[in-house]
């Protein structure tokens, strides 16, 4: 058996393992990685280059930044603004977590960090204003969702780089695009659900009583001198990386550095709140995937899937490959694991914008269910009465997705 076909295998055990309690997939990948290189005949430094150092900036910087948001109280002051926003308007109050969700990923916050703070509010909101909680949720999720393929954000950003480094041919108009494809996702979604929450009585109509607001319990609050520095680090990192094209994730760091100085924060606090899971994830599963290439797998993987003669077909099996396997793995870990596999599809016709923004939308709508972080954020934030009713709903709202996601993601995405 050749090597490239034993690091296919070793992928698929990899991915299988997840659903050992205890196992940790990257810390799986890094192992595997060296030995399967050591197999190969694969210096352990040429291993070691595949890790991707820029992805791990990236994740460590924005986070950072973010953290020190919360730390201060910003980011706790900036959701209650919104919340005041809307006034007792259910439909609006019910809209909250889509849109907060939305403009965290957008701006360039990792979807296990954006879901710890979405969820609260998506569940707060729905015990406060008799909402349904699976209702809450799944447009909180959602909002997530539609801003992840931003510039600014993680998917955005791999999708971006991958397509470029695989040669895909993506057009300079793809950052836009990308973005566009996952708003229109997220909004198609988003109204189904409430269509379907107002004529079940899951959404309130006319307007609700807020309740008093309460203090916040894990952030003290924020002073105006703080709350202005925070605002305007934000904003500096969004217009530099956007309109200078400046690294983010060093940008981030740089604006974590100066809050936690000018504004006299505790180190761990911040360091603390660092997804480094998620780092180990992405890392770890990104320097197999580098391996992996260099043994040329993913070339024999694409042989294998290919449908002569119809490469939207080819297209249609790899998303629901990527959705089934995102259902009880990490999105973000399917996603850069499959997006190799689209050159030869790309070079058989298929649209490379078309082709990224099918298989990214619909490795992450199948996120909502409660087998993974996602559902596990979600069941913790509701209201322990609810929890077991809310995790049938979930798992069964995750069923019918890993029907329906992938076919409609590629019926719509597929030909732009």
């Amino acid at each position: 058996m050749a090597i490239a076909d034993v690091s296919i295998i070793v992928l698929v055990a990899l991915f299988a393992a997840t659903l050992i309690r205890g196992f940790d997939l990257g810390l799986g990948a890094l192992a595997a990685a060296f030995l399967l290189g050591t197999a190969a005949g694969v210096p352990a430094d040429d291993v070691t280059g595949f890790f991707p150092a820029d992805f791990f900036v990236l994740i460590i910087g924005v986070t950072a930044m973010f953290a020190a948001a919360q730390v201060n109280g910003t980011l706790d002051w900036l959701l209650d603004l919104l919340l005041r926003l809307v006034g007792g308007r259910a439909l609006l109050v019910a809209l909250v977590p889509f849109v907060v969700g939305a403009v965290l990923t957008a701006v360039g916050t990792l979807p296990a960090a954006a879901t710890a703070i979405v969820a609260p509010i998506a569940l707060g909101l729905a015990a406060r204003y008799r909402i349904s909680p699976l209702i809450a949720a799944v447009l909180g999720i959602t909002g997530i969702v539609s801003g992840l393929l931003s510039p600014l954000a993680v998917y955005g950003v791999t999708a971006r780089g991958l397509g470029d480094k695989l040669g895909l041919g993506l057009p300079a108009s793809a950052p836009p695009l990308f973005l566009a494809g996952g708003l229109l996702a997220g909004l198609l979604v988003c109204a189904g659900c409430v269509l379907a929450g107002i004529r079940t009585g899951g959404v309130p109509r006319g307007r609700v009583t807020a309740p008093p607001a309460e203090p916040s319990e894990t952030a003290p609050p924020a002073r105006r001198g703080a709350r202005a520095l925070t605002v305007g680090c934000l904003l500096a990192v969004v217009v530099l990386s956007v309109g200078f094209d400046l690294n983010i994730g060093y940008l981030g760091v740089i604006a974590a550095l100066i809050q936690q100085v000018a504004l006299r924060l505790e180190p761990g606090a911040i360091v603390s709140r660092i997804p480094w899971s998620v780092a180990l994830l992405i890392g770890g599963l990104l320097t197999y995937v580098g391996l992996m290439q260099h043994l040329g797998a993913f070339k024999r993987i694409s042989e294998l899937l290919q449908i002569d003669g119809a490469p939207m077909l080819s297209l249609l099996l790899l998303c629901y490959i990527a959705g089934v396997t995102s259902f009880a793995a990490s999105s973000i870990a399917v996603f850069v694991t499959t997006i190799p596999l689209l050159p030869p599809l790309v070079a058989s016709g298929v649209s490379p914008l078309g082709a990224v923004l099918a298989l990214a939308l619909a490795s992450v709508l199948v996120d909502i269910n409660p087998l993974g972080i996602t559902g596990g954020l979600i069941l913790g934030a509701a209201e322990p009465a609810v929890r077991p009713r809310l995790f049938r709903q979930l798992l069964t709202y995750g069923l019918i997705s890993i029907v329906l996601a992938p076919l409609l993601t590629w019926a719509v995405f597929g030909w732009w």
